[in-house]
């Protein structure tokens, strides 16, 4: 699975970063998502597919999930 944000349409909800803080943070500035890991691990792809589809802005895409 490949994960890609689009920070500028993110809306700094943080739901993402509760659901899978492995993978996603916040800005410190603006608070908008910042992806630590295109390729997260195994364990947390889960997670990552509920952050997705829990994104109130649809910031979040997935690839080969």
């Amino acid at each position: 699975m490949r994960v890609s944000v689009d920070a500028g349409s993110c809306v700094a909800s943080g739901q993402c970063v509760l659901l899978a803080p492995g993978t996603f943070d916040q800005n410190e500035d603006d608070g908008t998502v910042v992806l630590l890991a295109e390729e997260p691990p195994a364990a947390e792809a889960d997670a990552v597919r509920q952050a997705e589809l829990t994104c109130p802005a649809a910031a979040i895409r997935l690839a080969g999930a």
